[in-house]
């Protein structure tokens, strides 16, 4: 009996090392068909999902209480499992480098707790060659095993999008591979029993980690050249959003959107990538300069709202502005690599002290992480700026009545940046305003 049907039959178990925002909806999934285990090294967090807390927004509550995922913080409960899949983050340091110190913790993890017959696939997203060349060599020195002989490896790229409730684990193709035919067809069995849109079987580990990163850098790449075309088109007096929209009716045009690119994968994957391209010698061009793009949007937005405070006759010092959303994308509430930060620290080098609302936002993380206190909306009047930041559904259904009321109304023009074009241009056309949008 293979290790699929032991699966089936509960024989055997399935474990998650990781359970943020890409593994708890897997534990959770799975667990609907298998007995998992779900394992992160932060007590407190797996503390809220016993309770039937979801603090990631991903299931909701309703789910976590429901499942039959064995939440643990204990790693010596991962020696239950054969099968164990490894969804942990994998960041880049200030210099723009891999962080490889959580893969290579969960792989020590693994391995001082690894038993013979097992099968590890990794999810997080990596250049090609870190699951064989970085990750195998630790688990076999901490666990006295040879990958090959007493375990197997694979590897199935992450495709969860936060916050997305349409495009989830079940509905997106699933990219699975293993380091020999045999190993290949237990992933992809296993990953099929949850992935309602099937599998695709690369040919190799190192394929399918190539084929993740490279998937993050064509959208930054072309969200690039989105923000670029917004800052020329200010420079000619054209709105950019009714340039793309004009050229969006034909066919083969690609319909990305000027914006700000944070989050744990399309603002970091690159530069995965363009290390190891460094390493055998190439230095990126078209990816390191999206990159560079991309990352000076925060300021760009912030100087383009002082230049239009200066255009109405306010003081920029001390100038009362409400940055609209924190989170690194919409209806999330992760803050983790946000780049509204930029922002925020741009004006404040102008001498002005911020101040944030986000109704979606995890306020505790913003405040570890940033040292930032969020304000409630209804503590918001007097402003001489108004930043959307972030297109939150609560937003969307502001009216111009509500948003007047934000403004200092004895000022004689209103400073209003939606950042992601919520609103309609023509309503904000009059004097009153002065609207500005990417």
């Amino acid at each position: 009996m293979g290790l699929y049907e032991q699966l089936i039959e509960k024989k055997e178990k399935l474990a998650l090392v990781g359970l943020g925002y890409v593994g708890m909806p897997i534990a959770v999934a799975f667990a609907k068909k298998i007995d998992v285990i779900g394992f992160d090294l932060n007590a407190a967090k797996i503390d809220l999902y016993k309770k039937g807390i979801d603090p990631t927004g991903e299931v909701g509550n309703d789910a976590i209480k429901e499942t039959r995922v064995d939440f643990t913080a204990d790693p010596a409960r991962l020696k239950e499992a054969k099968f164990l899949i490894v969804a942990v983050p994998t960041p880049v340091n200030d210099d723009h480098t891999p962080d490889l110190a959580p893969v290579e913790g969960a792989s020590r993890i693994l391995g001082q707790n690894l038993t013979p017959g097992s099968v590890v696939v990794f999810e997080s997203t990596v250049y090609p060659g870190v699951t064989e060349d970085v990750c195998v060599p630790i688990i076999e020195k901490e666990s006295g095993l040879k990958c090959g002989v007493d375990f197997k490896i694979g590897y199935s790229p992450e495709r969860i999008n936060p916050g997305d409730k349409v495009h989830r684990l079940e509905t997106i193709t699933k990219i699975v591979s293993g380091m020999d035919a045999e190993t290949l067809d237990t992933i992809a069995k296993v990953y099929e029993l949850v992935v309602e849109a099937g599998v695709y079987r690369a040919q190799s580990i190192k394929v399918a980690e190539a084929a993740k990163v490279i998937e993050n850098s064509q959208r930054d790449i072309n969200i690039a050249f989105m923000n670029e075309l917004s800052i020329i088109f200010h420079k000619m007096g054209i709105d950019t959003k009714e340039v793309l929209e004009a050229a969006g009716t034909k066919w083969n045009f690609l319909k990305f959107m000027p914006g700000l690119v944070g989050g744990h994968c399309i603002g970091v994957d690159p530069y995965y990538l363009t290390y190891k391209a460094e390493q055998l010698g190439y230095h990126s061009q078209i990816i390191l300069s999206g990159r560079r793009i991309n990352d000076d949007m925060g300021k760009y937005v912030a100087e383009s709202v002082v230049k239009n405070l200066i255009k109405s006759g306010l003081a920029v010092k001390d100038a009362r502005v409400v940055i609209m959303g924190f989170t690194f994308k919409e209806n999330c509430p992760d803050t983790r690599n946000t780049k509204v930060i930029d922002i925020y620290n741009e004006l404040k080098e102008y001498g002005i002290d911020p101040i944030v609302v986000d109704p979606e936002a995890d306020a505790d993380e913003a405040k570890r992480l940033y040292g930032i206190e969020f304000a409630d909306i209804s503590s918001i009047h007097d402003m001489d700026a108004v930043i959307f930041a972030v297109s939150h559904e609560a937003f969307k259904t502001y009216d111009r009545a509500k948003i007047s009321a934000m403004f200092n109304k004895a000022n004689k023009v209103k400073v209003l940046a939606d950042l992601k074009g919520m609103f309609d241009r023509t309503e904000y056309a009059d004097g009153e305003y002065l609207y500005w949008r990417l």
